[in-house]
């Protein structure tokens, strides 16, 4: 949607903004900038999802520089979407602006579908107010952004892998019945193979994919590095203090998430409470429904895309740490984190983990961790999202 030119005017006068970039002239010295720029704007690096804009005749102090705004120069901006430089050609509009001060012309960059974008081969970001070329972590990101419009990272088949990596009996004696509603598995008469593609638990040609090596895979971790849970308990505040449990979990999903409940009931302490009532209550110090939301979005929502990193989870003496993998994804960023808006980076686990009993509700997961802080006395989570991971640190009831 095209900006107003009341937003435009208000882009234009803030000299901070990394929306907004300025040139004095469209002079051909100045023709790998504007390529350049309109790259960056396209790749839309900080996530804004909201247009770019570059603003023709006007010095980087804001002042007009007098350059005439005639249909030529338009054209000769409108061109840089199909010279073949900047790939996949860029969706921009231009036009004319008049400020009481004169008139610039705008370029109108709107954030691309299919990043990373390219000019002559490089990728241009924004950085701040600068731009520059992309380091490997940005053009993992520009990557992991293409891939929330393609298939499912954890829906695609795994080069390599075979039905003979798949624990079949796990499939028919756990899964089958917990995801298939029995109604629907006496009358549709389908067989193994394809009720694991129904699932997307392989391709359509039976390959397993990566959800189908990380829910039933014999060895799920010898094709997703990265599916597994490192859980320490620290005898103290910091990592520097002694260990008294070093655990790792890895398997099929299932069995992980069994293991990961028993770990966290056991090391959950109790105190007696002889002052909420007539009689004593042991109150423990973490509400287990808590710890298990935490626990499990981290496993739902983590990337297993371009990283080998486990799901950390440390429980020192005064909180339980939880460090997942991969930032917000899709609809949700880091502004709007824990606003209530959903999205799935992994959409064929959050599907198993829900027929599994795991998650109840999608969406309820972060409502319901501070609902039952709350009841039980606990502070409020604190929850670090970036655009690598996202921490959540669940402090002890005092």
């Amino acid at each position: 949607m095209a900006l107003s030119d009341g937003e435009l005017h208000t882009l234009l006068a803030d000299l901070e903004s990394d929306r907004v970039e300025r040139k004095e002239s469209a002079s051909n010295s100045n023709s790998d900038r504007i390529a350049q720029a309109i790259c960056a704007f396209a790749n839309d690096l900080a996530d804004h999802r909201q247009p770019g804009v570059l603003f023709i005749g006007v010095r980087d102090n804001g002042t007009l520089s007098g350059v005439p705004v005639t249909d030529q120069l338009l054209q000769n901006l409108a061109s840089f979407r199909d010279q073949g430089n900047i790939l996949p050609p860029p969706s921009l509009t231009v036009r004319k602006l008049c400020t009481p001060d004169g008139e610039v012309a705008v370029v109108e960059v709107q954030p691309s579908n299919t990043p990373p974008v390219r000019y002559k081969g490089q990728i241009w970001v924004r950085v701040g107010p600068r731009r520059a070329v992309a380091n490997s972590e940005d053009e993992r990101r520009s990557n992991e952004r293409r891939r929330s419009l393609d298939l499912p990272f954890d829906s695609r088949p795994v080069l390599g892998a075979t039905k003979g990596d798949l624990d079949l009996g796990l499939f028919e004696e756990l899964m089958i019945p917990s995801l298939v509603p029995p109604a629907v598995l006496a009358a549709n008469g389908r067989t193994t193979d394809q009720r694991l593609a129904a699932l997307r638990l392989t391709s359509p040609d039976g390959v397993p994919t990566t959800a189908g090596l990380i829910t039933i895979g014999r060895d799920p971790i010898s094709w997703v590095p990265g599916a597994w849970v490192q859980f320490l308990r620290v005898d103290g505040t910091t990592l520097a203090d002694p260990l008294n449990d070093d655990k790792r979990f890895d398997g099929p999903l299932p069995e992980v998430l069994r293991q990961l409940d028993e770990i966290l009931v056991l090391n959950i302490r109790s105190a007696v409470d002889f002052t909420s009532g007539t009689t004593e209550a042991r109150v423990p110090d973490y509400p287990i429904v808590a710890l298990q939301q935490v626990v499990r979005n981290a496993l739902m929502h983590r990337s297993y895309e371009h990283t080998n990193a486990p799901v950390r989870i440390t429980w020192y003496r005064d909180r339980v740490e939880v460090v997942s993998p991969g930032g917000p994804f899709g609809v949700v960023t880091t502004e709007t984190f824990g606003q209530g808006l959903t999205d799935y980076r992994n959409p064929t686990l959050a599907e198993v983990m829900r027929g599994l009993g795991y998650v109840q509700r999608f969406g309820a997961g972060i409502p319901v961790t501070i609902s039952s802080l709350a009841a039980n006395g606990n502070p409020k989570a604190e929850f670090t999202p970036t655009q690598s991971h996202v921490a959540v640190t669940l402090r002890s009831r005092t």
